[in-house]
């Protein structure tokens, strides 16, 4: 089962600390580096409106856990809730268990009491979890009265949005991490042009990068609008 979740939600391979440009969240990437050390936060929830990270985090945390020589698991419950509550046996022997998605099951009594029972096992053996939402634990449809309580165990945080500069400045960051010789005021023109969301518009970098990969073309605003149809 371990090898076919695997191969199911295998991670990004740029969803990492170091392209993620931090800004106020500074010190919730600190909290989960540490949180595989000796005294790291057992358990650690973060939540936040769609695009501002939390899916890039959690699988940042496990690449860097594998780093560290830890074995963890990332799990979208999205993209799991086929799979039923059953693919959680096991996982307790699991040094860093990360769920993502948790609003795409709550209400459900099966997966809730799985997840709970999860819980409790990585609890018992001093395993670490991290859950990220769309919203805290108070604002989710939790109906399981004693998983409700789990999830106010741990430390919360609300991973912020960036603002409009801040978005320039990640685009910059996850360009040059790329080697993509991005310059600011491309990086502005994307900025007005394209999504507000994050996902999105880093999704958009990485396409006009494979494209002027293609056409040995740089990023400028005039190829982009040619591209695009800006």
């Amino acid at each position: 089962m371990f090898e076919q979740l695997t191969l199911a939600v295998s991670l990004r391979d740029d969803a990492r600390f170091a392209n993620f440009f931090a800004a106020n969240n500074q010190h919730i990437i600190h909290a989960l580096r540490q949180q595989l050390a000796t005294d790291g936060e057992p358990f650690i929830y973060l939540w936040g409106a769609p695009g501002v990270g939390c899916s890039h985090l959690l699988q940042a945390a496990c690449h860097y856990a594998d780093g560290l020589g830890f074995q963890s698991i990332y799990l979208p419950l999205d993209e799991m809730v086929e799979y039923g509550p059953e693919i959680l046996e096991g996982m307790d022997n699991l040094p860093l268990v990360a769920i993502d998605q948790l609003q795409a099951v709550s209400g459900d009594p099966a997966w809730e009491e799985g997840l709970f029972h999860l819980f409790n096992r990585l609890r018992s053996k001093n395993n670490k979890l991290l859950i990220a939402a769309d919203n805290a634990p108070s604002g989710l449809n939790i109906q399981l009265p004693d998983f409700s309580s789990r999830l106010n165990w741990g430390v919360t945080y609300q991973v912020q949005a960036l603002d409009d500069e801040g978005k320039v400045q990640a685009l910059l960051l996850r360009a040059h991490r790329r080697g993509l010789n991005l310059s600011e005021e491309v990086a502005r023109f994307i900025l007005r042009r394209g999504s507000r969301n994050n996902g999105e518009l880093f999704q958009l970098l990485d396409d006009l990068d494979r494209v002027s990969l293609a056409e040995q073309r740089k990023l400028t605003i005039p190829f982009i609008k040619t591209q695009l149809g800006w």
